[in-house]
């Protein structure tokens, strides 16, 4: 008697992440990382927030797609119990490049990856799919932008926000009429017309989305990827495309002065983004730490810190993670300390990054203030790569990413 094989209960909504980023503009802080897997905010990494975000919509099969260095991220995410995302049915997938019969590839764009899935997403017979980048900082509700494409009739849905004329260059932008329905697009021009970005989180209607991925497979003239091929596919094709506008916060973390801006974010009391909403949770992994330890002789102000800490000297405006020691006569101003850092006595850590297990000895000068500087336009964040040791008395200026030991004097 043939046993009989069980498929997976239909969903209405499976999200598939991707988080297989190299995180180039990240330089040393993703040299054995992916992208997603960047502490953030004093106890996070940056794919709590999206996988977060799933779970508070009520979206419960996640598959997460990875590739550049994911020995990481796969330990991090694990079975997905954090996040409570440990199920019997659906739960999270980690969803590497595999081979199949016709041979195997990478990845290679964010179109083909979610072909390369399509019979991990046809398994639960979805209505539609929700396509997430791994790599911004943002609370939002999917439900309600699964509701909005509904109400649309939509084909797809964009979620786009609204950003600095100086920085939109950076982003696919979009045009939209005021039905909300998408007229045109531009994907990072040197010159934008307009200001409102792609986010990178898009619904799409399944059925729909999956020819144009069969479609795009085919084409040899195209580049795999959303943002440059089947979203401009489907507009000409005159699809219904709809944006959905997001006012909270939101952050694209690709470069090392906005990560360091994200962080520092968390101690502005002017900006919106509260991690201690009982409401929306972000949920992480976290090892267990002793409570930290603030000395009667430190001074700590407007900063965060995180769970085995050892502070005896002075904090201003920073944020330090889990088991960071700050010694006595040591000063970190503006600057983000990451899980294990030991900063000696009598350094100064200012306007920099400094990566999981670094040690900055004695009397070492870690970054420059902007306004000491004889060109401010050539400041920039200084970071310590991960177990890089920067020696005693040893100076490491503005802008500088430093991945190697750096010997100083005795």
């Amino acid at each position: 008697m043939k046993r009989r094989i069980k498929m997976p209960r239909k969903q209405e909504c499976i999200a598939m992440l991707l988080a297989g980023g190299q995180g180039s503009r990240l330089g040393i802080l993703t040299k054995n990382i992916a992208k997603p897997a960047v502490p953030y905010g004093g106890k996070y990494r940056i794919i709590d927030f999206p996988l977060s975000n799933c779970v508070n919509s009520g979206i419960y099969t996640v598959g997460v797609l990875t590739q550049y260095q994911p020995l990481e991220l796969n330990d991090y995410i694990g079975n997905g119990q954090p996040w409570d995302l440990d199920r019997a049915e659906g739960g999270v997938h980690i969803l590497p490049p595999y081979q199949q019969i016709k041979g195997s590839e990478w990845y290679k764009g964010t179109a083909n990856a979610i072909y390369q899935n399509i019979h991990f997403i046809d398994r639960y017979s979805p209505d539609y799919v929700a396509i997430l980048s791994g790599d911004h900082i943002y609370k939002m509700d999917y439900d309600k932008m699964l509701s909005y494409h509904k109400e649309k009739n939509a084909d797809c849905t964009i979620a786009c926000i609204e950003v600095p004329w100086e920085e939109a260059s950076r982003f696919g932008l979009m045009f939209v009429d005021s039905e909300g329905r998408i007229t045109d697009f531009e994907e990072k021009p040197k010159n934008p017309r307009s200001n409102k970005a792609s986010m990178g989180v898009y619904i799409f209607t399944w059925s729909k989305l999956r020819q144009y991925l069969i479609d795009d497979e085919a084409d040899p003239n195209s580049s795999n990827d959303f943002g440059k091929d089947v979203i401009p596919k489907m507009h000409r094709a005159g699809e219904r495309m709809y944006a959905y506008e997001f006012d909270g916060y939101w952050k694209d973390v690709g470069t090392i002065d906005s990560l360091w801006e994200a962080n520092l974010d968390l101690l502005n009391p002017q900006i919106n983004i509260d991690l201690d909403d009982a409401s929306w949770k972000i949920y992480s992994r976290n090892a267990a730490a002793p409570p930290h330890y603030i000395s009667a002789d430190s001074k700590v102000e407007n900063s965060l810190v995180s769970a085995g800490c050892e502070i005896e000297g002075e904090i201003d405006y920073s944020v330090l993670f889990s088991n960071v020691t700050v010694e006595k006569g040591a000063c970190v101003k503006y600057s983000i300390i990451m899980p294990g850092a030991v900063i000696k006595e009598g350094a100064v850590v200012q306007y920099s990054i400094v990566a999981e297990n670094a040690v900055i000895e004695s009397g070492a000068v870690v970054g420059e203030k902007p306004e000491s500087m004889k060109d401010p336009s050539a400041w920039g964040v200084a970071v310590v790569g991960a177990g890089v040791t920067i020696g005693k008395g040893v100076t490491v200026p503005s802008k500088a990413m430093i991945d190697k030991d750096m010997k100083g004097g005795n």
